[in-house]
C-alpha cells in the first residue's frame, strides 16, 4: 500500500506532467515540421525593441521558430537614405538566409515594408517564402500625417514637393517615398528610389529585379481604412491616388497592369493575398493578436 506522502507526491507529478506534456508534443511538433526562420524589419522611428509582442504570438503559434528582428536604423537613423537601409539590412539578413535550408520568411512593417522590397529586387539569391507587408506604403505616401508635421512643420502635403523632389529631399527617406499625384513628372524623375522599384522610370535592372522579386512564394498585403498614417490606406495594397485623389485600386494601376514587377504573375499563380482589417491604428498593427491570426499566422509555416 502507498503511503499518503506518495500518494502526494504522485499527484504532484501527475499534475506536472499534464503541463508539460502540450509544450512537449508542440517542441516536437516544431522540430518535425521545421518551421522556417522569421525575419522583422522595422519602420520608421521603430526600433527592434518595439517588436517584443509580435515576436511572442509566433513562438506562441509556432513553437521553435527562430524569429530575428533585425536592430539596425532605429528611431532617428530610420531617416536615413532607402538604399542605405536596403544596404545595412540586406548585409545583416544575408547570414540568416545562408544558415536557413528551406528558406525564411519576411515581416516588413510600414517603412521597413519597401526596405524589403529593395532587398527583394536586388538580392538575386534569396530564400524568401512569404513577404508579409504589414501596413506599408507600397504604392507611395501622400497625407498630412503626424508624421509628416513632426519631421516637416513647415510644409504641408501640397507643398511638400518642393523639397522632396531635390537632391537634398532625396537624402531623407520618406522623400524616398513620397509619392505626389499633382506632380507625377516630378515624382517619375527625381524618386531615387520606389519610382525605381516600381519601375516607373526607365532602369536598366528591371528585368533583373522582377525575376528576383517573383523567388517569393507568397506576397500578402495587410491594411486598413482606419490606419491614420499610411495615405492612401490603399496604398498598403498598391492602390494610390490618381491627379483628382480619387484612389485607384491594385487592379487598374498601371504598375499592375503592365506587370513592371511582377504583382499580376503573382495574382496569376495565386500568390497575391489581401488582408484589410479596419479599426487597427497604423503603431497598433504588429502587437494586435486578431491581426496576427487572421493575417500573419498561416503563412509562417
Amino acid at each position: 500500500m502507498e503511503g499518503p506522502q506518495f500518494s502526494r507526491t504522485r499527484r504532484r507529478f501527475s499534475g506536472a506532467a499534464g503541463l508539460l506534456w502540450p509544450l512537449l508534443v508542440a517542441c516536437l511538433w516544431a522540430a518535425v515540421v521545421g518551421y522556417k526562420p522569421v525575419i522583422i524589419v522595422h519602420g520608421l522611428f521603430d526600433s527592434s525593441e518595439d517588436f517584443k509582442t509580435l515576436k511572442r504570438f509566433i513562438n506562441e503559434s509556432h513553437p521553435g521558430t527562430n524569429v530575428t528582428v533585425i536592430d539596425l536604423f532605429d528611431r532617428g537613423a530610420s531617416l536615413e537614405p532607402m538604399w542605405k537601409q536596403v544596404a545595412g539590412f540586406k548585409a545583416a539578413i544575408y547570414p540568416i538566409m545562408q544558415n536557413a535550408a528551406d528558406g525564411v520568411h519576411f515581416i516588413c512593417y510600414s517603412q521597413g515594408g519597401l526596405v524589403c522590397r529593395g532587398i527583394l529586387s536586388t538580392l538575386p539569391d534569396h530564400n524568401v517564402h512569404s513577404f508579409i507587408s504589414l501596413s506599408a506604403p507600397q504604392a507611395g505616401q501622400y497625407g498630412d500625417t503626424d508624421y509628416l508635421k513632426y519631421l516637416f512643420p513647415q510644409f504641408v502635403k501640397a507643398n511638400l514637393y518642393h523639397l522632396c523632389y531635390t537632391a537634398i529631399g532625396q537624402r531623407v527617406s520618406i522623400c524616398n517615398y513620397w509619392n505626389d499625384p499633382h506632380h507625377r513628372d516630378l515624382y517619375v524623375n527625381s524618386s531615387d528610389y520606389l519610382a525605381l522599384i516600381n519601375s516607373e522610370r526607365t532602369n536598366p535592372n528591371s528585368t533583373e529585379w522582377k525575376e528576383n522579386f517573383l523567388k517569393i512564394q507568397k506576397l500578402v498585403l495587410i491594411g486598413g481604412p482606419d490606419d491614420g498614417v499610411i495615405t492612401p490606406w490603399q496604398s498598403s495594397q498598391f492602390g494610390f491616388y490618381d491627379d483628382n485623389e480619387t484612389v485607384i485600386e491594385i487592379q487598374h494601376q498601371d504598375l499592375y497592369l503592365k506587370d513592371v514587377f511582377g504583382l499580376k504573375t503573382l495574382a496569376a499563380r495565386g500568390d497575391l493575398i489581401f488582408c484589410s482589417f479596419p479599426g487597427v491604428q497604423h503603431v497598433w498593427w504588429h502587437s494586435n493578436e486578431t491581426v496576427f491570426h487572421t493575417c500573419i499566422e498561416k503563412w509562417l509555416v
